[in-house]
């Protein structure tokens, strides 16, 4: 982890398109600025954990899902009838 001191109005760069601003200091709060391209996303992590979190589940299947699809596959198939 790179660990830095900046002051409020002072920039860190991550890599060529990405600038974290740091816009005020007030205690033990700190509030900074991200300015990112459109296709950067950028989440608060308790955030990103979460939305991490639900997109797992979703792409889960379920117990009943898997009981009907196993149930699908498990069934005879019928006999065709012979060509005449």
């Amino acid at each position: 982890m790179l660990v830095l001191t900046r002051k409020a109005g002072e920039s860190v760069m991550i890599g060529d398109d990405v600038v974290v601003t740091v816009l005020e200091a007030r205690g033990d709060v700190i509030r900074i600025g991200i300015q990112a391209p459109r296709d950067v996303q950028v989440h608060r992590e308790e955030v990103y954990q979460e939305l991490r979190n639900a997109n797992r589940e979703a792409a889960s299947p379920t117990d009943a899902a898997v009981r009907a699809l196993t149930e699908l596959l498990d069934r005879p198939t019928p006999a065709t009838p012979p060509d005449d």
